[in-house]
């Protein structure tokens, strides 16, 4: 089963890249949100450092949803999930490969790009290496929430804005997480690892919860 997973990791991540995939839109969004901000805000250094952590988690947040609702979409309309769900591999093995390949185009770019997006909202080093770390911790969970929505508006044509309406309550926990994490790193009053402790916490728990309503979801219109 692990070999089976495996390939169809591969599998996404290929046709990710022979697409274009969201994962480079989902960049390029993420970079347009972090630039504009500070343009609406204005010159003051000390107000962008201050929620410079929380643009960057907005933004990874609504980055994470470009290209969610194709997460099952396209598989559905070409017959694909019909033959994997045909597989001996169980359904929540399939879920769980799809969201690993979709947090590997998606969250861990935006992760990784966040210390270098930090500089156009003042963030000094230690803010840059919290949030690049709260982002790696948290975006996981952003993808197994995201796979609920996705599966339950697989067979709905253009269902994006019904999967933002979805997913995006459940996403404010590892929002307010993600940011008093990054925020206590640079001198709060709550130690960062406790902060940091309770967005891990959410992200197993999004990873088990998700992945198993994720592959109820698909089963549901058999």
């Amino acid at each position: 089963m692990t070999r089976a997973i495996l390939a169809l990791i591969a599998r996404d991540l290929r046709l990710a890249g022979r697409v274009g995939g969201s994962g480079a839109l989902s960049l390029v969004f993420f970079l347009m949100i972090v630039a504009l901000v500070p343009f609406a805000l204005g010159p003051d250094l000390n107000l962008l450092s201050r929620i410079g952590p929380a643009i960057l988690w907005l933004a990874a947040v609504l980055s994470t949803l470009i290209g969610l609702d194709r997460l099952f979409q396209a598989d559905e309309e070409d017959g694909s999930l019909d033959l994997m769900s045909a597989a001996p591999v169980p359904l929540e093995g399939i879920v769980l490969a799809k969201v690993t390949a979709h947090w590997l185009t998606t969250g861990l770019p935006l992760a990784l790009a966040s210390p270098l997006f930090g500089l156009l909202v003042a963030l000094d080093g230690t803010a840059m290496g919290a949030t690049a770390l709260t982002l790696l911790a948290g975006t996981p969970a952003l993808s197994f929430i995201g796979a609920v929505g996705a599966a339950l508006t697989a067979s709905i044509r253009r269902g994006g804005l019904i999967l933002a309406v979805l997913v995006l309550p459940l996403m404010i926990p590892s929002l307010i997480f993600g940011v008093s994490a990054a925020q206590a790193a640079t001198g709060g009053t709550v130690p960062f690892l406790v902060p940091l402790a309770v967005l891990a916490a959410l992200t197993l728990i999004a990873a088990v919860v998700g992945t198993l309503a994720a592959a109820a979801a698909l089963r549901w219109p058999e």
